[in-house]
């Protein structure tokens, strides 16, 4: 099927029970963890019977389960969440370089990539130690307000930013958050020239993060990899040596992803538009 098909004959080849299928899945959010047959019928807008099919299907594969009038995602769903991961060549690429990193700065090592205007861990790799993160593997987070999502958010120019943020205001998450596009563009042209991002508390009060940007064979941003650190010991953490660690294992996963420098590469200042 060609690229510039026009949408409507694209249509003919959507199956809508399946498409009725994913897009009830989608309902189901870390906020709205429990659904019934009629809230879904309303959200969809479809008859209550459709809904019941759609359901007793989807549970009979198990990706819902039922307790009472309640549905919530099933074991099925998960399951196709660690096999996409696992077939990452990213992610498979990057774990190896996150344990070696990992083993030399004895901080938890971080692999995520963009997901709209979340991001998405991918691959993480943790030492032993007192220090714990909620943060896991399938993670999501605000882009806009992480460390790690500024450094997806590179390459995009103002107006890519504003088709992704078309509100006036930003959402604040802490006393660190861009309050506006124009705030986080001006953030992100500073980060693009320093060519990492590091940020104490920017999340998280308790917790920091440096972070460098991974680069396929296009010369786009593919991912970020940083480690996390408490806040109090930032302070007594060698910064220039974490810092060259976390790049030099982010340009070599660029490397085998086979980015290279200065081919088809968008590190240079965006232009406001």
């Amino acid at each position: 099927m060609n690229d510039s098909e026009p949408r409507d004959s694209q249509d003919k080849y959507i199956v809508p029970g399946l498409e009725r299928g994913l897009l009830l899945l989608c309902e189901f959010s870390r906020q709205n963890r429990t659904l019934t047959a009629p809230e879904l019928a309303r959200r969809l807008e479809l008859p209550r019977s459709t809904i019941f099919r759609l359901l007793t299907t989807l549970e009979t594969m198990g990706f819902v389960t039922r307790t009472g009038n309640e549905y919530r995602l099933g074991m099925s769903v998960l399951r196709l969440g660690f096999e996409y991961l696992a077939s990452l060549e990213l992610t498979e690429l990057g774990q190896p370089l996150l344990a070696r990193l990992c083993d030399k700065l004895n901080y938890p090592s971080n692999l995520v990539v963009r997901d709209g205007r979340s991001i998405v861990y991918v691959a993480k790799v943790s030492p032993p130690s007192v220090f714990s993160s909620a943060v896991n593997v399938g993670t999501r987070l605000p882009a806009h307000a992480t460390v790690l999502g500024r450094v997806l958010l590179e390459d995009l120019s103002l107006s890519e930013l504003r088709e992704l943020y078309p509100e006036e205001h930003l959402e604040q998450h802490s006393h660190c958050t861009p309050k506006t596009v124009l705030e986080l563009f001006d953030l992100l042209q500073h980060d693009r020239e320093r060519g990492f991002v590091s940020g104490e508390g920017f999340f998280e009060s308790a917790i920091s993060t440096v972070a460098a940007p991974v680069r396929d064979h296009t010369g786009r941003i593919a991912a970020a990899l940083g480690v996390t650190i408490p806040t109090t010991q930032i302070a007594h953490v060698n910064f220039e040596e974490l810092l060259g660690q976390v790049r030099r294992s982010a340009d070599e996963l660029s490397r085998l992803l086979n980015y290279t420098p200065n081919h088809g590469s968008r590190v240079t200042a965006l232009m406001r538009d």
